[in-house]
């Protein structure tokens, strides 16, 4: 192997300031941009949310390396990324007030039992696409859920409803008049 190999690998096209400004800028403008786009970009994704998010990765890779295919400009930019993503998360972390504002709020999708169709339409959010989150939680249907929220991080949170007085007791029943119904046809089979 010869000087001009290693040289091709190790020695970036461009300065090595350029490839520390490229990602940076990128950076803030996906963080930017997927504020902007909702926290449905960061949710269930569906088939179409999923083809953006991997083709998008593909259309800022020019902009983070622009003409340099050197390993070393590649390392440059990764390590880049990951000292800003590292400063980021450790500043708004002692900064809840910016981080709501970059990062958003909770939006409440079901309250006491009741679906928030305005917030679901919001969100671009189906009932189908809800009630799939919640199976994936453990609950059969919707009908089970006091209160559900989408997290800033794009994650669903599931409260189950709590079982009032009336409710075991009305169940407690339910089970009595079974037992009974059961008891009822053992004793006509034994007639018969």
């Amino acid at each position: 192997m010869d000087l001009k190999f290693w040289s091709d690998i190790l020695q970036p096209e461009v300065s090595i300031l350029e490839k520390i400004v490229r990602p940076v800028l990128v950076y803030l403008f996906l963080v930017v941009g997927l504020r902007l786009a909702g926290k449905r970009e960061l949710a269930q994704l569906n088939p179409f949310d999923l083809v953006v998010l991997l083709t998008l990765s593909n259309t800022v890779q020019n902009a983070i390396i622009g003409s340099d295919n050197s390993v070393t400009g590649g390392v440059i930019g990764a390590t880049t990324l990951l000292f800003v993503n590292y400063v980021v998360v450790r500043f708004f972390y002692r900064h809840e007030r910016l981080e709501r504002l970059v990062v958003g709020d909770p939006e409440v999708l079901i309250e006491n039992g009741e679906i928030k169709f305005d917030r679901l339409d919001k969100e671009l959010i189906t009932r189908t696409e809800l009630e799939a989150a919640a199976r994936k939680q453990g609950f059969e249907s919707l009908d089970e859920v006091d209160r559900a929220v989408l997290e800033p991080g794009g994650t669903f949170s599931f409260i189950a409803k709590k079982r009032t007085p009336e409710m075991m007791r009305h169940d407690e029943l339910l089970e009595k008049l079974e037992a009974l119904a059961n008891e009822l046809q053992s004793l006509r089979l034994q007639k018969s």
